[in-house]
């Protein structure tokens, strides 16, 4: 028999399995590659070699639990929600650096077309949920209404309110339909806000994150902050809960968001002792952090 015909042969009896998992296997708990090999998130060669250090079991963690998401036919989502500037992308690149592609999908929507104002709110974000042996992470997703849109006058009452009443009943068929649905929001101070914002402007390599909102967001600071806790106030539920990340310090919030991910999944070969993130980094929300300024103000 050929080699393609063994490996189709091979497709058929897992079709989304990894094609090389068995070498992948000899790389899980082995030795990190040359730290001269190993890049940062902006795609340049990362030469903190105590960054690399830190990071790399916990990029072993997520193998290991991606290859259980596949051998049990799991369905997961992330979303990955924040002010402008709150370090989403960056995030969203270091927790998938590592992961298959196959397996693995990232959706930032655009703005709704003409049609899609016309549907169902939630119409345009169902088709993006994942199959079997998925995992997805939404940049962003159905919390817009809740945030930039309320702030922005992009909706109206009626459909704020609509959306409020709505997302959580949403939610719970997600998750009651067998979906694993992880809410993480990426909290950031005023000031932090205005260095990262001003760093877009000036930096040529990030001006295609320079967005007409951008230059509204230090000036909505407190419009924005209260759509933010009402959304955390209304939206927390049981069944999918706000995590919050505090993530003035990005290396930090990366660090401590997969931690606290692994700690709230199951898979073989687990290190429980990696799955401890910092609870002054990473928290379940509570309305006695917007007293004491655990979330920012």
């Amino acid at each position: 028999m050929s080699k393609k015909h063994r490996h189709d042969d091979a497709r058929k009896d897992k079709p989304s399995k990894w094609d090389a998992g068995e070498s992948r296997g000899a790389e899980i708990g082995g030795l990190p590659p040359a730290v001269s090999e190993c890049h940062n998130n902006e795609g340049h060669v990362d030469q903190n070699p105590d960054n690399h250090k830190r990071m790399y079991p916990l990029y072993v963690e997520l193998v290991k639990w991606q290859r259980h998401l596949i051998q049990a036919d799991e369905r997961v989502v992330i979303l990955i929600e924040g002010r402008d500037a709150a370090g989403k992308d960056g995030m969203i690149k270091t927790f998938v650096k590592h992961l298959s592609p196959r397996e693995t999908r990232v959706v930032a929507l655009g703005k709704p077309s003409d049609r899609e104002q016309t549907c169902w709110y939630f119409q345009r974000y169902v088709p993006h949920l994942p199959a079997s042996h998925e995992m997805v992470i939404f940049n962003r997703s159905w919390y817009n209404r809740a945030g930039v849109e309320r702030v922005m006058g992009f909706c109206t009452e009626e459909q704020y309110e609509e959306f409020m009443q709505t997302v959580p009943l949403f939610e719970q068929m997600l998750v009651r339909s067998g979906i694993k649905l992880f809410k993480y929001y990426l909290d950031i101070s005023k000031g932090e806000q205005k260095k990262r914002l001003k760093d877009r402007r000036e930096n040529p390599l990030k001006q295609w994150k320079v967005s007409p909102v951008d230059e509204k967001s230090q000036a909505l600071w407190d419009s924005y902050s209260r759509a933010r806790n009402a959304m955390f106030s209304r939206t927390h539920h049981a069944l999918a809960p706000w995590i919050v990340v505090r993530a003035d310090d990005k290396r930090a919030a990366r660090e401590n968001l997969i931690k606290d991910f692994l700690s709230r999944v199951s898979y073989e070969g687990k290190n429980e002792a990696l799955a401890r993130p910092d609870p002054h980094v990473v928290f379940l929300y509570h309305e006695a952090y917007l007293a004491n300024e655990m979330i920012a103000p």
